[in-house]
């Protein structure tokens, strides 16, 4: 992976995570301090700009409104895969073993699959086959958020330089594939009724 690339990443992991008021100011400073890329550093500094006009509690709103409240733009990298399955719990084993392999923990309270801490261990992970595979199927899961975020949504710009500047858009084929694979959550009613006392 490019220096760029695994910058981009690392900055999106801190704007992607449940806001705090250090998670923007390290993502403007690590834009600013890259040489890598300061010819791109005025179109990350855009793509920030939004977020920091504003204040903590509508960042935090906005956040939990995009994220957390909406399926198909959550940031669960197997929600995504393979939806409400019993297999999500042996790729979240399968997830772990992989950043353990890798040298890392896992973060205190987030699952194995939480997409920005993810995004970071690729960032930072040799180029194994391993961290091929996982680069592969965040570049899937992140392009199925690009496709259900509003335009207007101050993440948009973003997902969208991540799509364009990390990630290989997934065909058409394999984003049919990963619905095919997607198990739905079963909300019918019960076929009885149950009676507590």
């Amino acid at each position: 992976m490019k220096q760029k690339e695994a910058e981009l990443l690392i900055i999106a992991a801190r704007l992607l995570d449940y806001p705090s008021k250090k998670s923007l100011e390290y993502a403007l400073a690590w834009t600013r301090q890259s040489t890598i890329w300061s010819k791109d550093q005025e179109r990350v500094v855009n793509v920030l700009s939004p977020l920091q006009k504003m204040n903590f509690l509508e960042l935090e709103k906005l956040y939990v409104d995009t994220f957390d409240l909406k399926a198909k733009i959550g940031l669960y990298l197997t929600a995504h895969e393979i939806g409400d399955s019993p297999k999500r719990g042996a790729a979240l084993v399968k997830l772990q073993k992989i950043i353990n392999q890798a040298g890392f923990d896992r973060r205190d309270g987030e699952l194995a699959d939480y997409m920005p801490m993810l995004y970071e261990l690729v960032a930072v992970m040799d180029e194994t086959d391993d961290a091929i595979r996982l680069w592969k199927r965040l570049g899937n899961a992140t392009q199925i958020i690009y496709n259900q975020l509003p335009e207007n949504n101050p993440y948009y710009p973003l997902i969208s330089l991540l799509m364009t500047d990390v990630f290989q858009a997934p065909t058409k084929e394999e984003l049919k594939q990963m619905e095919r694979d997607r198990e739905k959550t079963d909300l019918d009613e019960l076929p009885y009724p149950l009676l507590y006392n």
